[in-house]
């Protein structure tokens, strides 16, 4: 991928480095990353640095979530990087399905290591280890943890947030007394994860359950948020996962019940990374660079005082008593007073940045008592000094508000029903988005669809087949949206 490289220009034109986002859509993000300061290449293949722009968003986004998760009962921990091989191999369907990817620790200070040790790819075989340990009795449960942490994948196609060999996420692991409570669970930790994406990232989701093909490794059902992505393919944006007693089973997790009876305990595990920031710069991101919703914005508001004449001071201190309001209401602002620059290049630096909004004070609004209110790529309007605060909430809510809309308005022209097989595998080519498939549920016309389409099924939605399978013409059972995906 290229790299946008060189100095802006006083005016702005700094924008040309960004390529056209239909035009060549990978460049483009590669070159928005790059531009807005939020990643850099690091010097291991397949990582990346986060610089402090990009892991300001990081932190919002674990903020909100960090939020809905102890509202729903559920505490941090933190648990080893380094797992014991063998705990690997406790769970069959699981090591086979993260064996590809496992990085391997065999020398530590300069001696072998009697027993090599797994550089960390999820942490179900470790965090049931101890669970082992610490679960006795049905009093015990549920256990209700979530870890903020690193893990390592040993990926051979790596992009920017999207896909790299180490990566920032959350992963919680409940443990729970019944079936029932372990999908409930699996469900409530699904629609947090949509409620953040479409409250806090303004990005509307599928989500449903995933086919059998598809779910994590060792699990009984795996549930997911889907999203759609500018150029047709989908995002997987967060998983929810029943382990039903698989991993209970595995690793020993038991309890005595209230009958005093011995009792294998069911876990879930549920997690999103930092793709879900990749995400953001996709579907909001245009020509000019960054599109921020407010929720996650490091900056949700920039001021630029038009600094020139004999009211230069006096324009500069009622910017600076604006920033201080604005701060007081819990709103992030940001003064820029720079003088080495023009307005005009502030304007085009701040948008490429994703600011959501841009408050304008000059010697002219100084004497009328207000402000230029501008929301990113939108239309200026004015709000008087003295109801500052009430305007710029109001303009942050309606610029978040837009970004859903607008996001929805594509995702939901982007779905495109097949009646037959020849329809999916054409929608499919012209990437035009999810493709509805009636379903039979048999794991053959699965394949079918698969081999004729190129695509997968991302997410099983609960609505109505009505209609046949597009594979073998039975019945269908099941509605099921595919598309290519990252």
């Amino acid at each position: 991928m290229s790299r946008p490289a060189g100095r802006p220009s006083a005016d702005g034109g700094f924008v040309k480095e960004i390529p056209p986002k239909d035009a060549e859509f990978s460049d483009w993000y590669t070159a928005v990353v790059l531009k807005a300061e939020l990643a850099d290449y690091a010097p291991v293949r397949g990582c990346i640095v986060v610089r402090p722009y990009g892991y300001t968003i990081w932190e919002l986004m674990q903020q909100g979530l960090d939020r809905r998760f102890k509202a729903t009962g559920h505490t941090n921990a933190y648990f080893p990087l380094f797992i014991p091989q063998g705990f690997f191999a406790r769970e069959a369907e699981h090591v086979e399905g993260f064996a590809p990817e496992i990085a391997w620790v065999t020398r530590g200070g300069g001696a072998e290591l009697t027993e090599p040790l797994g550089v960390r790819p999820t942490s179900e075989t470790i965090v049931g280890h101890m669970y082992a340990r610490w679960i006795r009795s049905y009093r015990d449960l549920p256990v209700l943890i979530n870890l903020w942490n690193n893990v390592v994948r040993w990926e051979k196609a790596t992009r920017p947030f999207l896909r790299t060999m180490e990566f920032l996420w959350q992963e919680g692991h409940t443990a729970h007394r019944t079936e029932e409570e372990a999908e409930a669970e699996a469900r409530q930790m699904l629609d947090v994860y949509r409620d953040f994406a479409e409250r806090d990232l303004a990005i509307p989701v599928l989500a449903g359950r995933k086919p059998e093909s598809e779910k994590f490794p060792g699990a009984a059902h795996s549930y997911t948020i889907e999203a759609l992505m500018p150029d047709g393919q989908a995002l997987q944006s967060g998983t929810s996962h029943n382990l039903g007693q698989n991993f209970a089973r595995a690793f020993g997790i038991k309890f005595l019940d209230s009958d005093n009876a011995e009792k294998y305990a069911y876990t879930t595990s549920w997690g999103v990374s930092w793709r879900l920031l990749g995400g953001l710069i996709m579907v909001h991101g245009d020509d000019r660079g960054l599109a921020l919703p407010p929720r996650v914005a490091p900056f949700q508001v920039v001021i630029v005082p038009i600094l020139s004449g004999k009211e230069r001071d006096a324009v500069l201190e009622e910017a600076r008593a604006l920033a201080r309001r604005l701060a007081a209401a819990g709103v992030r602002a940001r003064l820029d007073d720079r003088t080495e620059v023009t307005p005009g290049y502030k304007f085009n630096d701040w948008e490429m940045r994703g600011v959501p909004l841009r408050v304008e004070l000059g010697p002219r609004d100084l004497a009328r008592r207000q402000a230029v209110l501008v929301p990113r790529a939108g239309a200026k309007d004015t709000a008087a000094l003295e109801r500052i605060e009430a305007a710029v909430s109001e303009a942050l809510e309606a610029y978040g508000t837009q970004l859903f809309h607008r996001a929805k308005r594509y995702l939901d022209e982007h779905i495109v029903p097949a009646s037959t097989m020849a329809e999916l595998v054409e929608a499919i080519a012209g990437r035009r988005g999810f493709v509805r498939v009636r379903w039979c549920g048999a794991a053959t016309c699965e394949a079918a669809l698969r081999q004729a389409s190129g695509a997968s099924p991302r997410v099983i939605v609960d609505e109505a087949a009505d209609g046949a399978c597009l594979a073998c013409g039975a019945p269908g059972t099941q509605v099921v949206y595919y598309a290519r995906a990252y």
